[in-house]
């Protein structure tokens, strides 16, 4: 099940519970999808959390379909058992797997006018 939240940020934020890998240079962490939006990924935080807070995190989301789904981003903040990222690069084949997952579970009119912010 999942749920939208649009709080008072740019882009709706979709939860979602989905396996994500964190990956860091040679270190791989298994974590558990929070939530999505077009501009972030929020993940559970593992007991065993020694990344470097400055250096960029590779993140590849096993979506419903089986797909997996490839985001460049950095941490925002840690907090409460949860790590907020900010994605900075969606390459072009990620760019479908992303809007697919978000479909799914959002209004295509809000997404569509979200797309268009992204481009302001």
């Amino acid at each position: 099940m999942s749920e939208v939240h649009t709080e008072k940020r740019r882009f709706t934020r979709v939860e979602l519970t989905l396996p994500v890998e964190v990956h860091q240079g040679g270190s791989v962490w298994q974590q558990s999808l929070i939530d999505i939006s077009l501009s972030g990924v929020a993940t559970d935080q593992p007991a065993e959390w020694d990344a470097q807070y400055n250096e960029p995190f590779t993140l590849i989301i096993k979506t419903d379909n089986g797909d997996a789904l490839e985001l460049h981003a950095y941490l925002q903040h840690v907090e409460a058992g949860r790590l907020g990222f900010s994605v900075q690069h969606v390459d072009r084949e990620n760019l479908q797997p992303l809007l697919d997952v978000l479909e799914a579970h959002m209004d295509l009119a809000t997404l569509q006018e979200e797309l268009t912010l992204l481009s302001t």
